[in-house]
């Protein structure tokens, strides 16, 4: 795919700053206005679209602007088009209502209609990046503006007070978007950056093949899609890594650290099972590998549960994933427990059972449409690259865990304990060997068996060679850049 021209606009430029002031001062002129003698003039249908909508455009794009524009620009350009909308139902209102002779044809009012759509499908391809540079945006944002500019010196001190002040406040808006395109600046650093379709916690995969998207339709939730792979990996050669790391210092290294790189290591190699489907669609998550584990506070059967959530990137080595997951891990279980997402559980466990249905209802359609809280997705059990469950610590097989429907966790791993096999080496002698078996269950409308396959392969091939896994990897493949 062709790399796109990514804008932004930068909270250090002056001109960002600036842009914001013009919208605010387009707000508080709309005000005056109102107060000066509008309301008396003003219809109660007109005040939603005269009133209410121009402040709400103002305000939007001032807050994007300043919140966003520096990670999210292409997102200005729903204000922009309602922007558009409400000069094009002025124009309307002028033709009903008389104002200017020029308006007093439908086809001058079509026309202006014609001009702000193409006005705002400029705006759209540029900060989109289908259109390169910033040049044709800024001269199609300067003709309404000076004419806007132009109006207001023809009408001059003939008209009432409040008529000016609006007439000032549409120039402020328009020049707010003219100083936000001078304060425009294209991404250089070569990395990708959000667009439309994006979601906040993931990349919108746009070359899937037809199947693969009609896929996500035959087989709406995760249970629909699930495949489970079972399989036992040979640890003698682990157990001697982990007591080497244990030698130096590492006291609590164990098989979950080992594990954990491992799968942290296949993500560099094989970036797809890094994805996650939502809204029947698949995301990528690129660099944020993230690792969901329930850990007791204490080992009993009545201990209190809660769960952790760890950020990995592709490039972490054994001690970089140890040194996380024991920060973590003692940071957890020295805070109360009714605090982060067990708070939040204790809070939804309280409410009235319709209400709770009701409230869970409306979570899953905001994450449905990638609306959902981004201080919710960070606790959440239920986003994430992938969950792991050590059964080996209760001393019993792994279980063939399902995925959950709610959230977007693509991959659900566990593992049990350790046990010896005595087997009959290549000269036919006995020798003992460890194992553990191994169970991942799978969304495959992100990826297909065979690369899940191909996926389990290197990882057993990693913990034959798990000193591979003290150095960074060489390369860090990307998925579909």
């Amino acid at each position: 795919m062709k790399q796109q021209t990514r804008f932004y606009v930068s909270r250090k430029n002056p001109l960002t700053w600036f842009a914001a002031a013009l919208s605010l001062a387009s707000i508080v002129l709309q005000i005056l206005a109102l107060c000066l003698g509008e309301g008396a003039v003003i219809s109660t249908v007109n005040i939603w679209f005269q009133k209410v909508l121009p402040m709400a455009v103002s305000l939007g794009f001032a807050l994007q602007l300043v919140l966003e524009g520096e990670t999210r620009f292409y997102r200005t350009s729903k204000p922009i088009f309602w922007a558009c909308v409400y000069f094009g139902q002025a124009a309307l209102d002028l033709h009903l209502h008389g104002g200017y002779a020029l308006f007093g044809y439908m086809r001058y009012v079509v026309m202006c209609w014609i001009l702000y759509l193409l006005l705002y499908l400029i705006y759209r391809l540029t900060i989109t990046g289908k259109i390169s540079v910033s040049y044709p945006l800024l001269f199609t944002l300067l003709v309404p503006l000076a004419i806007l500019i132009y109006d207001l010196a023809v009408a001059g001190c003939t008209i009432a007070v409040w008529y000016r002040l609006v007439k000032i406040s549409n120039i402020a808006m328009a020049g707010s978007a003219v100083v936000a395109v001078l304060a425009m600046r294209p991404f250089t650093d070569g990395a990708y950056h959000p667009t439309w379709g994006d979601r906040k916690d993931g990349r919108l995969i746009r070359t899937l093949s037809p199947m693969n998207i009609v896929a996500g339709y035959i087989m709406p939730t995760r249970n629909d899609a699930c495949n489970s792979i079972q399989t036992t990996f040979e640890i003698s050669k682990v157990e001697r890594y982990i007591r080497q790391k244990r030698a130096e210092g590492m006291e609590s290294f164990g098989l979950t650290h080992v594990l954990l790189a491992a799968y942290v290591r296949c993500i560099a190699k094989y970036p797809g099972v890094n994805r996650f489907f939502s809204g029947q669609r698949v995301y990528q998550r690129d660099d944020d590998v993230q690792f969901t584990m329930t850990i007791k506070k204490d080992m009993r059967t009545d201990g209190e549960e809660t769960t952790i959530k760890l950020h990995l990137k592709p490039t972490d080595t054994t001690k970089e994933v140890y040194e996380k997951l024991n920060a973590l891990i003692d940071e957890v279980k020295n805070t109360p427990l009714d605090s982060t997402f067990d708070h939040v559980a204790a809070l939804l466990a309280s409410m009235p059972r319709l209400l709770l249905k009701f409230v869970v209802w409306f979570l899953k359609t905001l994450d449905y449409f990638g609306k959902l809280p981004t201080f919710l997705t960070d606790l959440s059990p239920f986003h994430g690259t992938v969950i792991f469950t050590s059964m080996g610590s209760l001393g019993i097989p792994p279980i063939v865990h399902h995925l959950y429907n709610f959230g977007n966790l693509p991959v659900f791993v566990a593992f049990g304990r350790k046990y010896r096999k005595v087997e009959l080496d290549l000269q036919g002698k006995p020798v003992t060997r460890r194992y553990v078996d191994f169970v991942m269950n799978t969304d495959e409308r992100i990826v297909d068996g065979f690369y899940y396959a191909t996926v389990m392969k290197y990882f057993e091939k990693l913990l034959r060679e798990p000193e591979q896994l003290d150095l960074p990897p060489e390369e860090v493949l990307r998925d579909i850049p």
